[in-house]
């Protein structure tokens, strides 16, 4: 297979429909663009992973997926499939690994339609790629390039990147003037997991560490997550001693990643925010319990992985089983608190 020998022009990339898994996927888009860097690049992508793409310099469009809407049901794919036909693409190239993403292209008609061959699909592409063993047990970066690599193509490494837009910037920059925020230092949490709470650390720590972190220094906390994250935000405003903001539910995804590039440090579990952080190169310190960060964990030559070995974990469950929940139990204020002191130059304790 040498994809690079076809006559390329239009580029559609169907993306994954989860925040962390989107951000993942932005490696591959520099590789496609350098070895098509005339082609039209478009992301199709759910409404609320479209930002990811809507700034990134590789994308030349993107085409929200509203399943609620137009899009929905049969006729909704009818009419995205000639919607989608209506750019005369060239080349689908499919990161989420779906049936529908590759019965959408092929029922568009466009000419060359690659993706890994998984989940029944395979009759629906004529670029397929075999999952190997190996597959599973790599970064989801590299398993998103090697759908490029396997198809012939130079792999560009780099990290994930996320852009945040002017008008995010711009609502960033007001919700912190109107705090008084503007000239603090800044401790960005995300204490959510969409996933499950089994990737999530508990409250009371979050807020031991926070006040490890800030105390006497004059700076404040910025909480992220979804609206349906806000009663976990809450507790911890209703906790934590100092100055805080909570952002969870109040914001769209491009204004959270233009809060969380302000912040100093990011404490974060396993979650769409923490590849978010990652992307807008600020310093984190991220939970692994559950999961793997072996494979999920953050690119960054500026963050620290913190997790103890357990003989259940990763279990990649969304539930915790044991009453202890000892992969996160095991986790300490005092420990997450001096990583984020050594990735900000604070020593034991940060000066104010």
């Amino acid at each position: 297979m040498d994809l690079k020998s076809k006559k390329i022009e239009r580029i559609l990339v169907r993306s994954t429909n989860w925040i962390g898994d989107a951000v993942m996927t932005t490696p591959a888009l520099n590789s496609l663009k350098h070895n098509f860097p005339d082609a039209w690049l478009a992301v199709l992508a759910k409404k609320w992973v479209a930002p990811v793409f809507a700034h990134h310099p590789a994308v030349d469009a993107v085409i929200e997926l509203d399943e609620e809407g137009r899009r929905g049901g049969l006729s909704g794919l009818i009419r995205l499939a000639a919607e989608i036909r209506s750019h005369k693409f060239d080349l689908a190239v499919l990161f989420q690994n779906a049936f529908g993403a590759a019965l959408t292209v092929r029922m568009a008609g466009v000419l060359w339609r690659l993706g890994y061959d998984t989940d029944g699909r395979g009759f629906l592409l004529n670029l397929k790629i075999k999952v190997r063993p190996e597959d599973r047990q790599i970064h989801e970066t590299r398993y998103y390039q090697n759908i490029l690599e396997r198809s012939g193509l130079e792999v560009v490494e780099s990290n994930p990147v996320f852009y945040p837009g002017r008008e995010g910037k711009a609502a960033a920059e007001k919700r912190l003037a109107a705090e008084g925020l503007a000239d603090s230092f800044l401790l960005g949490v995300a204490p959510g997991a969409s996933y499950g709470s089994a990737k999530q650390w508990p409250v009371e720590k979050f807020v031991q560490a926070m006040e490890i972190i800030l105390g006497g220094t004059g700076g404040a906390a910025l909480l992220f997550g979804s609206r349906a994250e806000a009663a976990v935000t809450s507790k911890i405003k209703e906790s934590f001693s100092g100055k805080v903001l909570d952002t969870a539910g109040r914001t769209d995804l491009d204004e959270a990643a233009a809060l969380i590039k302000e912040c100093g440090l990011f404490l974060t579990n396993d979650s769409g925010l923490m590849h978010v952080a990652s992307g807008v190169g600020v310093p984190i310190v991220a939970l692994f319990g559950s999961t793997d960060p072996v494979t999920t964990g953050p690119v960054t030559n500026r963050g620290r992985v913190i997790r103890h070995q357990v003989e259940c974990a990763p279990c990649l469950k969304r539930v915790c089983d044991r009453p202890d929940h000892l992969c996160m139990a095991l986790v300490s204020p005092e420990e997450v608190a001096a990583a984020g002191f050594e990735l900000i130059g604070g020593g034991e304790k940060r000066d104010g």
